[in-house]
């Protein structure tokens, strides 16, 4: 058995733990750059705000219904995730964390052993529920089912009706028949927008629906044996269980890091900085996750506006000698690949970066004239773990940039760098930063 926890609105729900007064009001949190709304609380979607409504379009519809705008602020979501998480990795045998807001939990076996005072699964997932709110203040909604996408399904209607509760526990064939009936194919995990105009023009419209079609045929329609898993979970056969999740549990094969700027650049010092501190942001993961990098791309991408209409993006690539998690040889690198991209005059509005052939430390393959062999580890890298160490360990303590290569640092000092994002509203990260501790009088 599996549930499926999915923290209601969680980018305005985190706003709402540290503003009370929020609560009842209509709020949405921006994107990077305060470009679009991607999150909205409930009173802002009757209001008939979308996902994804550009903040220039809708401005004046918010200040007129006097929606509460925010700019994105995921030092605290990020930091408010992990103690949903915490929390409930300390409640159940086993948690997938699928997302920054939602989580897979199992609950296998575990409603023979709730005695008559704990109840079952529907009264455990309250407790869940509860405690999550209780711990976090962020509330949640449980699906609890046979399957991963039938739990998926069960959370859906769990937010959508009120007079569930929060909690939907589809244990019996009766209730999944009327769960299936309640969702369009469209709106079931894994189908995507074309695969549902292709279902819904087969005469396949419901969950339900897709859940009586053969086996034989899902493969034939729906991407072959992915589809026909698909089916089997709608039917309550468990398909997959529990993944390794983004926690760190899982090893990425690859660690990317772009920004669009806060403003289009044109002077190679603003670009080569932003370039720089993202690769800086980048090898702090790879150093984080313990491995070593030993590929470097670097894209860079053009206005699609003003004297660059059409603009283009481009991308440059580079299989290092030796991998390497050195913020200094990996900017250096960097350096190099975003010459080759830049054009004089251009008006530059995103850069990225990504490290990528991540291989552990004493397996990495050495460069043709390498003295050492692949086994031993050389003075020269013993000194560079020691400095990224250090480095990493400085920035931990005192706040991320803290100390950090001059190529990362905006080119005029005391001023801000200036490839940030715009965040005209952005909150204190009231979890992370002591200076940004609540302080009650």
């Amino acid at each position: 058995m599996f549930g499926l926890v999915d923290c209601n609105n969680f980018y305005v729900s985190c706003e709402r733990v540290f503003m009370p007064r929020l609560e009842g009001k209509p709020v949405v949190v921006l994107s990077n750059n305060d470009g679009c709304i991607i999150s909205r609380s409930a009173e802002a979607k009757a209001l008939g705000l979308k996902m994804g409504d550009p903040y220039f379009q809708v401005k004046d519809f918010l200040k007129q219904h006097n929606v509460q705008v925010f700019s994105s602020n995921y030092t605290l979501y990020g930091d408010m995730s992990r103690r949903v998480m915490t929390y409930l990795g300390a409640s159940v045998p086993g948690v997938e964390i699928y997302s920054i807001d939602e989580a897979f939990l199992d609950l296998g076996g575990l409603e023979q052993h709730l005695t008559p005072y704990l109840g079952h699964l529907t009264d455990l997932a309250q407790r869940l529920r509860a405690g999550v709110k209780s711990h976090t203040g962020i509330p949640v909604c449980v699906g609890v089912a046979p399957s991963k996408t039938l739990a998926k399904l069960a959370n859906r209607l769990a937010k959508k009706d009120a007079s569930l509760g929060g909690v939907l526990y589809l244990d019996s064939a009766e209730r999944r028949a009327w769960a299936l009936k309640q969702v369009a194919v469209g709106d079931v995990w894994g189908v995507g927008r074309q695969y549902a105009q292709k279902l819904t023009a087969a005469g396949v419209d419901s969950a339900a629906d897709l859940a009586r079609v053969s086996e034989a045929w899902a493969r034939k329609h729906l991407g072959g044996v992915v589809g026909a898993r698909l089916v089997r979970e709608l039917q309550g056969y468990p398909c997959a269980g529990l993944s390794p999740s983004e926690d760190g549990t899982l090893r990425r094969q690859s660690i990317s890091h772009s920004r669009t700027f806060g403003r289009p650049l044109r002077e190679w010092p603003s670009v080569l900085g932003a370039v720089s501190a993202f690769v800086a942001r980048a090898a702090e993961k790879v150093r984080k996750q313990g491995d070593l990098a030993h590929v470097l791309t670097v894209s860079l991408s053009k206005s699609r506006f003003g004297p660059d209409a059409g603009g283009h993006s481009r991308s440059a690539v580079l299989t290092l000698p030796m991998a390497t998690s050195d913020t200094r040889e990996l900017t250096a690198r960097a350096r190099l690949l975003l010459g080759r991209l830049w054009e004089p005059g251009g008006q530059y509005v995103n850069a990225g970066v990504v490290l990528s052939g991540l291989e552990p430390p004493g397996a990495q393959q050495l460069g043709l004239f390498a003295e050492a062999p692949p086994l031993v580890t050389g003075a020269a890298d013993v000194r560079s773990a020691k400095m990224m160490a250090a480095l990493d360990g400085l920035n931990s303590r005192f706040g991320r940039g803290t100390v950090q290569l001059a190529a990362s640092m905006a080119p005029k000092a005391g001023e801000p760098a200036p490839w940030k994002g715009q965040a005209a509203w952005r909150t204190p990260a009231y979890t992370t930063r002591l200076e940004d501790l609540l302080v009650v009088y």
